[in-house]
């Protein structure tokens, strides 16, 4: 008689009751941190329409005070999932709204620099250097993240204007910390990469179509050439302002057509694409001229930003955000 072989179910943890909570700030999504730079951005081209228009600009400065605090807040909150596990750093850049984040939470202290330069230039100058310094290791660290990733998480996509075009955002803030040669070195070098990643996002997007939840990201292409044109128009650049300017119009025209296709999957933290580069486009006019038309687009991102910010700051608030957006946990 052959021997009886006996077979042990597995045995399954039991579940947690009540389910185990995360430490505080121990999952703080950096998918928070597009909308900030949104909101930041709003707060910028509001100053300068208000500037266009010979009227005080108090609203703005009342703006920018308090987005400044909420960037503020999440960026402590992410200090002290770092400070629990330091390599959480890694494990968010492996995601695409990781990526989009981190670079975006940097690109804000740059933006932060530009806000309170008139108030204190040395203050200014004390948070670009800081904000271009986390930014040049959060771009190295996002090769390295990279490098070691499947060749098919590789590719090109619009996110990676903000890791290694978004050094131009200090450009904003240089002038007016009495730094205008640092300006013009940021165009000569993340202009060419923004040319670069244009160039290869077009060839990819007459190859395939990207996926509907992806799609929202094709709008982080107008935010360097709207960059572009303002820092060059500040420092005085002849020609680079106009033709940024009609490159931006003509893919801010884009994706007006595209909207209905682009917007196809319904509201995520992605939408968060859609603020900084519309706010960065209305600076963008008002600094080359055109301040009809950044009146116009100014309104736009008036009625627009702080939707999206608001719902995506709340879904930040109700925990839900750091699951949406596979944000890593300390």
């Amino acid at each position: 008689m052959a021997d009886r072989v006996q077979v042990r179910p597995k045995m399954y943890p039991a579940p947690e009751f009540p389910p185990r909570q995360p430490k505080r700030f121990a999952r703080t999504p950096p998918a928070v941190f597009p909308v900030i730079l949104g909101l930041f951005g709003l707060g910028l081209a509001l100053r300068r329409g208000l500037d266009a228009a010979g009227l005080p600009g108090g609203l703005a400065d009342l703006v920018l005070g308090a987005v400044a605090m909420v960037w503020g807040f999440a960026v402590f909150a992410y200090l002290v999932k770092v400070m629990r596990r330091a390599t959480v750093i890694v494990d968010d850049l492996k995601v695409m709204p990781g990526r989009l984040g981190l670079a975006s939470m940097t690109m804000g202290g740059m933006t932060l620099a530009a806000a309170v330069a008139p108030l204190s230039v040395g203050l200014g100058q004390g948070i670009l250097v800081a904000a271009l310094g986390a930014h040049l290791a959060l771009a190295a660290a996002t090769v390295a993240v990279l490098a070691r990733m499947p060749a098919e998480a590789r590719g090109v996509n619009p996110g990676w204007h903000l890791s290694f075009v978004g050094f131009i955002v200090g450009g904003v803030a240089a002038p007016l910390v009495g730094w205008p040669g640092l300006a013009v070195a940021l165009i000569w070098v993340t202009g060419p990469i923004a040319v670069a990643i244009w160039a290869v996002s077009a060839a990819q997007l007459v190859r395939r179509v990207p996926p509907a939840p992806l799609r929202p990201m094709l709008a982080i292409h107008l935010a360097p050439a709207s960059l572009l044109a303002t820092v060059g128009a500040v420092v005085g650049l002849p020609i680079l302002p106009m033709l940024a300017v009609g490159l931006g119009a003509v893919m801010l025209l884009a994706l007006l057509v595209a909207g209905r296709w682009i917007t196809e999957s319904g509201f995520s933290a992605m939408w968060g694409a859609f603020t900084f580069p519309l706010t960065a486009y209305a600076s963008a006019l008002f600094a080359s001229g055109f301040d009809v038309a950044g009146m116009v687009v100014l309104v736009v991102a008036l009625a627009v930003v702080p939707v999206i910010g608001w719902r995506v700051l709340s879904l930040w608030g109700s925990g839900q955000l750091a699951a949406r957006t596979n944000a890593a946990e300390a």
